[in-house]
């Protein structure tokens, strides 16, 4: 049987000080994120660049521009309690809380962290790509007819459909073949197998 394309890993140099050695995990795999810095970005860069220019044209004795007149005058008159001011205040706090979770999170939740080899490699493999053998692997098994699988950071889901056989013993055939694929895949943190079989729907 051929291995599907998909499931090359994916190896990143690490030139990191004190990496690990060969065997251990590779960590998870951070993403850039370059669509929310770049807005923020050009957000902050607006924002700053109107504010600039009003304070300027200030000091060079000209009036203020009327949405800072008009901001100004709100704000002084506006009581807190009102419901635009707890509006703007609510979207500025999940704003702020998206930012910092962004932040904070290592994101790429589709790449599976793999034991490296060397190291200065870093290996994932992609979920889809674990599925899909895993998948390959479980139809190897006498007796299934088809399987779905979903492979997440910690759990794989195999929901197996059986046409012949007792469901027990296939079930049990399914556990030990997927555990030696899942072991085989070399990840640092193999996920948790769950397997379930059941009988094709009758039809009519």
């Amino acid at each position: 049987m051929s291995e599907p394309r998909t499931t090359t890993p994916i190896l990143d140099k690490d030139p990191g000080t004190a990496p690990p050695g060969p065997g251990e995990g590779s960590g998870r795999f951070w993403s850039p994120r370059r669509v929310p810095a770049a807005v923020v970005a050009v957000l902050l860069l607006a924002g700053a660049g109107l504010l600039l220019y009003d304070i300027a044209a200030v000091r060079a004795h000209h009036p203020a521009m009327h949405w800072r007149r008009v901001l100004a005058r709100q704000l002084a008159e506006r009581p807190l309690d009102d419901t635009w001011v707890l509006t703007g205040a609510a979207v500025a706090a999940v704003a702020g809380l998206w930012l910092i979770v962004l932040a904070v999170t290592p994101g790429l939740r589709g790449l599976l962290p793999m034991r490296r080899p060397h190291p200065d490699v870093r290996a994932a493999l992609g979920r889809d790509a674990a599925a899909l053998l895993l998948r390959d692997r479980a139809m190897d098994v006498s007796g299934v007819r088809a399987v779905r699988v979903r492979v997440r950071r910690k759990r794989a889901d195999v929901r197996a459909v059986s046409h012949f056989r007792d469901l027990d013993d296939v079930r049990a055939d399914l556990v030990t073949v997927l555990t030696d694929a899942i072991r085989g895949l070399g990840l640092s943190r193999p996920p948790t197998l769950s397997v379930r079989v059941t009988r094709p729907a009758r039809k009519g």
